[in-house]
């Protein structure tokens, strides 16, 4: 059984891939320093405060990645260590990945962690915390392993399952490399289907993630029946506290409708390249071998046995989420994995267009510090639909400061609001969701805030809301409105009419006090 192919990478190309490893790093790291928290990740560092083996939205993995928000509350960057730490181990894992597959040599190598780390995902997930950053971790050691045993070690199926585990920790998309790992023995070393490895390693996958699994059994299935419901356009219903909701179907769609999501998320992906998919989308006509040209072309530089773990690892996620497009929602980044394996097969076609490809890389990198420098500073021209990152972070710590002053007990009606009101202010550590008003999360449970029974509450509070007028709570009536407006590049105001033409926020304080 075969290992590797060709030459052996010199040792001084080793010392040049970790430079490139530790330049890119130091890149993210900068960008991580001035780009604020998003919304979701001040909800992913606040389960942190309180980790355990599964929350409403996710299983623990991302929670783990937020604990440096315990050496610097309210630090973006400090909060983000173990994403960028996460971030580098993923690059060094794929450097032996790729070249175990067979990119022996140094500039087929650097190409293909170049587009890794250049595309959208690629580039975001080493800086922002979500789910994607432990799956993206968890994949490539799953792909890394299961390649050695691919490659004649099959003890090594151990190892993959005990990676497959570890991603079920972080996000349930990781059940996708169950299908990917088995075409890959399938068409690699079907034999092995006869011995007991394997099947040891799909075990030892169960037995990391048991956990998570007791945990849901203990609360009613919370987070399964969430993402289940997520995954396939259900709706999961408002809960009570503690409890799991209904779930609500969706009806069918119509053959347009089918056609125009699939074509939507088919281009979502293709844009998740950048500037890289030029070059990509121009390969097969400009990039073919010239007369007397000696490369060796990309289906022969590969290992036999790694070429249908890529192909698979590739074409799976993004056949099985186009098939989900056609009946229901897709997010963009559920099939981003295949980003990871499709990386060394598009660095192979591209060896005859490597300065476009990089130049491709650059310009995406540039484009997406731009945009995160923006986000810090609001001071590009952008019109409302190319601001989502800067709504997303602009204006919250000046809204947890004038939060903070208030006397009463302060309430959101949304998580989003909540966890940010949360990170940046940590005398607002009793602050928490006010149920039945949106979407319910984690803050219902009493788990990583106090849990909050509206019957109980019979004194004055305020609301954080976005709604235009005081939403209706029983046995309360609102006395106070406080209208805040947050304007791109000026401090958050109080005042009757906005400032400006298009605020990025408008925060209504509603003060309540009890009836009668």
């Amino acid at each position: 059984m075969e290992t590797t192919r060709g030459i052996d990478t010199p040792r001084h190309a080793w010392g040049l891939l970790l430079a490139l490893i530790a330049a890119m790093t130091a890149w993210r790291l900068g960008v991580a320093a001035i780009l604020p928290v998003t919304q979701d990740e001040a909800y992913y560092f606040d389960w942190a405060r309180s980790l355990a083996w599964g929350y409403f939205d996710h299983p623990p993995g991302v929670a783990l990645l937020g604990i440096g928000t315990w050496l610097a509350p309210g630090s973006a960057l400090a909060a983000r260590a173990g994403t960028l730490i996460a971030g580098a181990l993923t690059l060094l894992v794929l450097a032996r990945l790729f070249r175990n597959c067979g990119l022996t040599a140094p500039r087929d190598l650097a190409l293909a962690l170049v587009l890794v780390f250049a595309t959208i995902p690629g580039f975001a997930g080493g800086v922002i915390t979500t789910p994607d950053t432990v799956l993206g971790l968890a994949w490539a050691l799953a792909l890394h392993e299961s390649e050695r045993a691919l490659a004649g070690r099959r003890r090594r199926w151990l190892t993959a399952g005990a990676a497959v585990g570890l991603g079920l920790l972080g996000k349930y998309t990781m059940v996708l490399i169950g299908p990917v790992l088995l075409l890959a023995i399938i068409f690699s070393d079907p034999r092995a289907l006869r011995t007991r490895w394997p099947y040891l390693g799909g075990l030892v996958a169960l037995l990391v993630f048991a956990p998570n699994i007791l945990w849901n059994q203990q609360n009613e299935w919370l987070t399964m029946r969430f993402q289940f419901g997520h995954g396939f356009s259900t709706e999961v219903g408002a809960l009570p506290v503690g409890a799991p909701g209904d779930i609500e179907h969706v009806g069918p769609r119509s053959t347009g409708e089918r056609l125009e999501s699939l074509m939507g998320y088919l281009g979502t992906q293709l844009a998740f390249w950048g500037l890289i998919a030029v070059p990509l989308l121009l390969a097969p006509w400009i990039g073919r071998k010239r007369d007397g040209d000696t490369d060796p072309g990309p289906t022969r530089v590969l290992a036999r046995h790694a070429k249908p773990l890529l192909w698979a690892a590739t074409l799976f996620p993004l056949g099985f989420f186009a098939l989900v497009a056609t009946g229901s929602e897709v997010e963009p980044n559920w099939p981003a994995v295949y980003l990871i394996s499709a990386a060394p097969l598009a660095a192979l076609l591209l060896r005859n267009l490597r300065p476009w490809a990089i130049a491709g890389a650059l310009g995406n990198l540039l484009l997406l510090s731009l945009y995160a420098f923006h986000a810090a500073t609001a001071a590009l021209p952008l019109g409302d639909s190319q601001n989502r990152v800067l709504r997303e972070t602009h204006g919250f710590r000046e809204l947890a400061e004038i939060v903070g002053t208030l006397d009463e007990p302060v309430f959101a009606d949304r998580y989003q609001t909540t966890a940010m009101l949360r990170f940046y202010a940590q005398s607002l550590d009793t602050t928490t969701q006010w149920p039945g008003l949106t979407r319910p999360s984690e803050y219902l449970r009493g788990q990583i805030a106090p849990r909050l029974d509206p019957e109980a509450v019979d004194s004055p509070f305020w609301l954080v809301s976005g709604f235009g007028a005081p939403p209706a709570i029983a046995g309360f009536r609102s006395d106070t409105h406080r209208r805040l407006f947050d304007c791109a590049g000026q401090p958050v105001s109080e005042a009757a009419e906005a400032p400006c033409s298009r605020p990025l926020h408008t925060w209504n304080l509603y003060r309540y006090m009890p009836e009668g």
